[in-house]
């Protein structure tokens, strides 16, 4: 095989491919990138068996082929070379030589025939804005369970349904639910469980996308498929049931109160750095027309803070995760957020105040003993 190619396109695609490939496994072929040459373009495929990535870049296609070689490796060095075309020949060890300028270079791969097989991806039943896609998982990848015993919570209920998109996630401490309706074209009503990894890969993709641009998506019995142009990301899907979730919501909130979410952010961070390191435990104190924010430590100091709001009920004094309060408000777009609560042992719900037609966005906390 033998190929010339840009090394901004390589590196472009090479940086994507990197962020599937495991940096420890006992697989030793898992570390590597397939390429493959054909026609004017190369292909590069990278999997953990859990989550593949598979995209191509253009190239002077001199003697189709494949191989596959490590692609950390091959990523650190050609970031190092100058900007220019890069030369690979592929010889028959699956060593491929690398030539740019006075650069030359040899790197030892491993045959192709050892790569695993990704699935091809079935119709599209779905076409999806990668924008909107990002802005739900950046609302609920937080909420995510990182116990990997609990792993029916290391993902995000993904459900779709015509004129609705829902997203939702928890750790059992704190659930994140956002919703889009739009005119879709969504084919069948679906269901899955999408894994955090494969949140974060979409992520990065939608970064070079522009706003006009849609996923197209798929699903089969064990794998969802996300295409944006020429690249492909297929993830497994999470096993298992996740919970009643609905179950979890609070169907009212006696008690409501309006914040600007960029004045009560910075108050719960300044607060926050007298509270316990492990539990960031605040606590939130209403009372007639204001809102008290306070922690303490016994060998550090004392934090309070005072915000005017419109209140009028029975003074309650909560404890909550000053981390999981701040998660919210940082991917909050709004300029003001509605807390809503019931009494000091019961869930409190934090969303957007207005926002825009369709959407809805609800966070839901359980409070704290202090």
């Amino acid at each position: 095989m033998e190929f010339t190619v840009s090394k901004t396109d390589l590196v472009r695609e090479l940086s994507l491919s990197q962020g599937v490939v495991e940096k420890k496994t006992t697989i030793p072929i898992l570390s590597n990138v397939l390429v493959e040459a054909d026609g004017d373009r190369i292909q590069l495929t990278a999997t953990d068996l859990e989550l593949g990535v598979r995209s191509s870049c253009p190239a002077r296609v001199g003697k189709p082929g494949a191989g596959t070689l490590p692609v950390r490796k091959l990523l650190d060095y050609v970031r190092l070379l100058p900007d220019s075309e890069i030369s690979f020949k592929f010889g028959e060890n699956f060593w491929a030589n690398l030539l740019c300028g006075r650069s030359r270079t040899r790197i030892a791969g491993m045959s192709r025939e050892s790569f695993p097989e990704l699935p091809k991806m079935p119709a599209a039943m779905a076409r999806l804005p990668v924008k909107l896609m990002a802005s739900m998982i950046s609302k609920t990848l937080f909420a995510i369970s990182t116990e990997e015993s609990r792993f029916t919570l290391n993902g995000a209920l993904l459900v779709l349904n015509e004129g609705t998109i829902r997203m939702v996630a928890t750790d059992g401490h704190r659930l994140a639910l956002v919703q889009q309706s739009g005119e879709w074209n969504i084919a069948q009503p679906f269901r899955a469980l999408l894994p955090r990894k494969a949140m974060t890969e979409i992520l990065k993709l939608a970064q070079e996308a522009s706003e006009s641009q849609c996923l197209e998506f798929a699903g089969d019995e064990n794998h969802l498929f996300f295409q944006l142009g020429d690249r492909l990301l297929i993830s497994r899907k999470l096993t298992g049931n996740f919970p009643d979730y609905e179950r979890v919501l609070p169907r009212e909130h006696p008690h409501m109160v309006t914040l600007e979410r960029e004045q009560l952010r910075a108050a719960i961070e300044r607060v926050a750095q007298f509270s316990d390191e492990r539990l960031r435990a605040i606590r939130l104190r209403f009372s007639p027309g204001e809102l008290q924010l306070y922690s303490s430590l016994s060998d550090t100091g004392e934090s309070e803070e005072t915000l005017n709001v419109e209140y009028s009920g029975p003074k309650t004094e909560i404890g909550f995760n000053a981390s999981y309060l701040l998660d919210f408000l940082r991917v909050a777009g709004e300029q003001e957020v509605q807390f809503g609560f019931r009494d000091a042992s019961s869930a409190g719900e934090m969303r957007p105040s207005g926002g825009e037609e369709g959407s809805l966005y609800r966070y839901v906390v359980m409070p704290m003993r202090i």
